[in-house]
């Protein structure tokens, strides 16, 4: 590792972000802010909301907290740097700083990914072992599906990372883009990066491909089960696996088209990355509650508690 970097003359990279003028800096800079805040408030509304309401300790709401957590990290490991760019109006990250955001960013974004598979498979188990859900999803197995979605996020990281700290880098050092990714800093190594594009298509784009393909095979599966067997659970069944696959594809769809085409980048990747870095975390908690009776009466009574709590305080 350390024989490569010598290599290396780039000591940083200069991110272009969105726009060069400090006025849209200042109203992007409000816009993003914004939405970080409702991505925290949203997802931190779930987490709580299922830590403190004992008819939401089960798998389904446990996978959805923990779902919760990996929205904020994710968003987070991007959001944080562009924000600061957007304040500071400065706009260069360290070569070192670049491939840690790197590792983190396909860590969580790897993680959800995983994540959404045991959603899936959660899924499928309460729909065809109705009877025996709770025994084969114990706690055990809960938290060992987590678990294992985030050691899947690491090993791809980990790969992601591999690719890159390889490559030499002797100029240029500008990425059109607002935070280091493979595809972008690919592009700037001065050697032969076809065998490497190659590998970062089958590593993320062939793999996120090939999960959609499965889950949303699956997911249809599933929604025919459910039209099949009317029963009293059906419609929050149904809406359930509805929002898990909404929440799928703006997850997968964003992706697949940035990894899914080596060998080129394109202006709309900055639009499409800004979609499922910025965006969809907001949207995750919002689709979850609004198609979910039970969670928006735990909130309203989260809420009204945390209002008592404080109205007795202040007396």
């Amino acid at each position: 590792m350390a024989m490569k970097k010598v290599n290396t003359t780039v000591t940083e990279f200069v991110l272009l972000g969105f726009s060069q003028s400090t006025k849209m800096q200042l109203v992007l800079f409000s816009i993003f802010l914004t939405l970080y805040i409702i991505t925290w408030l949203g997802n931190l509304a779930i987490i709580l909301t299922v830590i403190s309401t004992h008819s939401l300790h089960v798998p389904m709401y446990f996978f959805l907290a923990n779902l919760a957590v990996i929205d904020i990290s994710d968003c987070t490991v991007t959001a944080l740097k562009m924000l600061w760019d957007l304040i500071s109006h400065t706009n260069s990250i360290s070569y070192n700083w670049c491939i840690t955001q790197v590792f983190f960013f396909h860590c969580t974004g790897g993680a959800v990914v995983f994540f959404l598979v045991v959603m899936a498979i959660d899924r499928y188990i309460a729909i065809y072992k109705p009877l025996q859900y709770l025994l084969i999803m114990n706690p055990g197995v809960c938290t060992g599906l987590v678990a294992g979605a985030w050691l899947g996020g690491f090993a791809h990281s980990i790969v992601q990372v591999a690719l890159i700290i390889q490559l030499p880098f002797c100029g240029p050092n500008i990425l059109d883009n607002f935070y280091c990714d493979v595809p972008q800093v690919i592009k700037l190594a001065c050697t032969d990066t076809y065998i490497i594009e190659l590998l970062m298509a089958s590593n993320s784009g062939l793999l996120l491909t090939l999960i959609f393909c499965i889950l949303f095979g699956s997911y249809i599966v599933i929604l025919v089960k459910i039209r099949m067997h009317v029963t009293e659970r059906k419609r929050k069944a149904f809406s359930t696996c509805l929002a898990q696959i909404i929440v799928m594809s703006l997850h997968f769809i964003p992706a697949m088209f940035i990894y899914d085409r080596p060998f080129q980048i394109s202006p709309g990747d900055k639009i499409t990355s800004l979609l499922y870095t910025a965006i969809t975390p907001v949207l995750n908690p919002i689709i979850f509650t609004l198609r979910n009776t039970e969670m928006k009466k735990s909130i309203r009574k989260l809420i009204g508690r945390m209002m008592s709590s404080k109205t007795i305080q202040s007396e």
